[in-house]
């Protein structure tokens, strides 16, 4: 007698029963990991008094918005109000989040189903590029920017971060596993190879492009580095400079409450998207390779 076996898929879009024994064995983990982020939930309404409080509790006991009202007001009463923060961080993130997922997708098409004669040498530079953290081309960086007349000017917060080598690595490898054969159908249709890549390729690669956007978002949102290194003008500053520097343009201890609050603000966006996303990203690392 033949038993007949079912696959379990990595990413089921509903949940199934044969799930129950690894949700049993990840719901302790996820207590532990939830546990950071009910924290910051908590903290961020604490009164004065429970904030410095030691031992320090986990629970808030008396929530109370004053904090929130403590950080608005603190704002309005600078010479740059915070709207114009959240204005130049908004813009800046959707430019950086568009011009990163249009630059990552027709470039990986073009490294993986196109044939020119330095393909390989760009892919081999994208490799290189991976291995080189943030801190060490500071240098050369600014100098870079310099040499281009970028320090104090808006792009800056915008072309240093639009390149995403491991967004272009992931795409590549995920428009990999796409047939020729539907290119080529394609082609022998008359379409040309920009048409392929926004009727074909686009619609294909919707959980890496989901990765970029979330990889590229993270990136601008949370950097406070460009303001503070290339821009003098406070009027160009990013919302995540001015959370930045709440703790230390005011009394360290007294500050605590907004300081709280502004994590809890830096920190929604990032949770919200992943929520959203989280499931497309799964499924991006496992078409690349990734595991």
């Amino acid at each position: 007698m033949k038993k007949k076996f079912r696959a379990i898929k990595v990413n089921p879009p509903k949940f199934q029963l044969s799930q129950t024994p690894f949700l049993l064995m990840v719901l302790p983990v996820v207590f532990f990991m939830l546990m950071p982020l009910v924290y910051i939930f908590n903290h961020a309404f604490k009164p004065f008094d429970e904030l410095i409080e030691y031992p320090p509790r986990f629970f808030v006991r008396r929530p109370t918005l004053a904090n929130v009202t403590e950080l608005f007001q603190t704002a309005t009463t600078t010479g740059i109000p915070v709207s114009r923060y959240l204005f130049n961080s908004i813009v800046i993130t959707v430019i950086v989040v568009f011009l990163s997922i249009f630059l990552s997708t027709i470039t990986g098409f073009a490294l993986s189903k196109l044939k020119f004669h330095i393909k390989g040498a760009i892919s081999q530079v994208n490799t290189l590029a991976m291995m080189f953290v943030g801190t060490a081309v500071i240098i050369p960086r600014y100098i870079i920017i310099e040499q281009l007349g970028f320090i104090d000017n808006f792009f800056v917060h915008i072309i240093p971060v639009i390149a995403i080598p491991v967004g272009l690595f992931l795409v590549k490898q995920f428009i990999d596993q796409i047939p020729n054969e539907l290119i080529e159908a394609a082609k022998i249709d008359g379409a040309s190879n920009f048409t392929i890549y926004m009727k074909i390729i686009l619609p294909l690669i919707k959980p890496a492009i989901a990765t970029i956007a979330i990889l590229s978002f993270q990136t601008v949102w949370n950097n406070a580095d460009i303001s503070a290194t290339y821009i003098n003008s406070d009027s160009l500053k990013t919302f995540a400079y001015y959370m930045a520097t709440l703790s230390s343009s005011s009394n360290v201890v007294a500050g605590q409450g907004m300081s709280a609050v502004a994590s809890l603000i830096m920190f929604l966006p990032n949770l919200i998207i992943f929520i959203f996303l989280q499931g497309k990203v799964m499924n991006t690392m496992v078409h690349s390779g990734i595991k």
